[in-house]
C-alpha cells in the first residue's frame, strides 16, 4: 500500500478515536476497571483469540483461490485483520473503513481482483454468520425463557428479518454480490455517483469478482462451510466476554444468558451501523437485553462500559499496527 494511503487511514482513525475517548467519563472508567481487575486482561486476551478465528477464515478464503504458495503469512494477515476491525469500529458506516484497507494491503501481493473477491467473501460470510447467530439465538430464547405475546411478536419479526438476510446472501453466494452491491450503492446519496462511475469503468473486473465468488460456493463447499463455522464460532465465543464481566457482579449468571445478551445487543447495535463505534446503540442494547432477562440496569451499564473500553483499547492497537506495515507500490 502507498504510504500516503497508509498515513491517511492511520490519521483518520486516530482522530476519530481521540474524539470518542473524550466522550468517556474517566472517573467512571477507572472505577469500572478497578472493579473488573484481572478479568479485564482476560477480556483483552479473549479478543486476541477471536481475531485469530477471523484471520483464519480470511486466510482459508485466500488459500483456496491460490494455485501457488501464498506470498503472505498468517500473522501478517492477523495484523491486517486487527487494523481493519479497528478502522471499522472508528468509521461511520462500518465497512467503509476496514474493508478498503484490507483490499489495498493485500492487492500488491496477490492482485486487486483476488484481493477484492477474498475480502468480499469474508465480509459476506462474516455478516451471514451474524444472521444465523441471531436466528439460532431466537430458538435458544424460546427453549430457555418464558415467551409472552409481546416477546413472541418481537421474536417473529426478528426471525423474519434474519431469514430475509440469509436468503439475500445465499443468492449472493450463487450469483456474486459485487455488481449487486454497486447497484445498491448507486441509489444512496453521496456515494451514488462514485458507484455509477465504478460500474461503468470497472464492470469487467466486477464481473470477474462475482464469478470467483460464485465458483467458490459452487465448487468448494468444504471451504465455504469451514469459513462459516469459524465465523459462527467467533460469534459464540464473543459471548464469553459478557460472561467474564457479569461473573464479577452476578456469580449466578450462565453462558446461555450471555449468548442471548450478546445476540440482542449486536442486532440492535448493527441496526445503528452508521454510528462510529456504534455509540449509544451498544449501550442501549445491553441495557434492554439484561433487563429482558431479569437483570438490573446497573449490570447492563457495567457490561457496556467494560466492552466500550475493550473496544477502544483494541482500536488503538489496530491503528498502531497500521504504522508497522512496510509500504510497497501497488500493482
Amino acid at each position: 500500500m502507498k504510504k500516503k494511503y497508509q498515513n491517511g487511514f492511520f490519521i483518520f482513525g486516530l482522530l476519530v478515536l481521540a474524539v470518542m475517548v473524550t466522550q468517556l467519563d474517566f472517573s467512571e472508567v477507572w472505577s469500572g476497571l478497578l472493579h473488573t481487575g484481572y478479568w479485564f486482561l482476560a477480556v483483552l486476551a479473549l479478543w486476541s483469540v477471536l481475531y485469530v478465528l477471523n484471520t483464519a477464515s480470511w486466510y482459508v478464503l485466500i488459500r483456496c483461490q491460490a494455485d501457488e504458495k501464498l506470498p503472505v503469512s498468517f500473522w501478517w494477515l492477523y495484523k491486517i485483520t486487527v487494523s481493519a476491525f479497528a478502522l471499522n469500529y472508528a468509521t461511520p458506516g462500518g465497512l467503509m473503513g476496514g474493508e478498503p484497507y484490507r483490499v489495498m494491503s493485500l492487492a500488491p501481493k496477490i492482485g486487486t481482483e483476488r484481493a477484492s473477491s477474498s475480502v468480499i467473501l469474508f465480509v459476506m460470510t462474516h455478516i451471514f454468520s451474524h444472521f444465523w447467530f441471531w436466528l439460532l439465538s431466537i430458538l435458544l430464547y424460546v427453549c430457555t425463557q418464558p415467551v409472552n405475546f409481546f416477546m413472541g411478536t418481537v421474536l417473529t419479526l426478528v426471525g423474519a428479518f434474519c431469514l430475509l438476510g440469509i436468503w439475500f446472501f445465499m443468492v449472493g453466494y450463487r450469483k456474486g454480490l459485487a455488481v449487486r452491491a454497486m447497484k445498491i450503492l448507486r441509489c444512496i446519496p453521496f456515494v451514488k455517483k462514485w458507484a455509477q462511475r465504478l460500474i461503468e469503468t470497472r464492470r469487467e473486473q466486477l464481473d470477474t469478482i462475482d464469478a470467483q465468488i460464485a465458483a467458490l460456493h459452487r465448487q468448494k463447499l468444504g471451504v465455504f462451510f469451514t469459513v462459516f463455522f469459524l465465523e459462527l464460532l467467533c460469534r459464540v465465543g464473543a459471548a464469553l466476554e459478557v460472561f467474564f464481566i457479569l461473573l464479577i457482579i452476578l456469580p449466578s449468571v450462565n453462558f446461555v444468558q450471555c449468548i442471548l445478551i450478546l445476540a440482542f445487543t449486536s442486532l440492535f447495535a448493527n441496526l445503528l451501523f452508521f454510528m462510529p463505534l456504534q455509540l449509544g446503540g451498544r449501550e442501549g442494547g445491553f441495557l434492554m437485553s439484561v433487563n429482558g432477562l431479569g437483570m438490573t440496569a446497573s449490570a447492563g451499564s457495567f457490561v457496556a462500559l467494560i466492552v466500550r473500553v475493550r473496544e477502544l483499547v483494541w482500536t488503538g492497537i489496530g491503528l498502531l499496527l497500521i504504522k508497522f506495515e512496510k509500504c510497497k507500490p501497488t500493482r
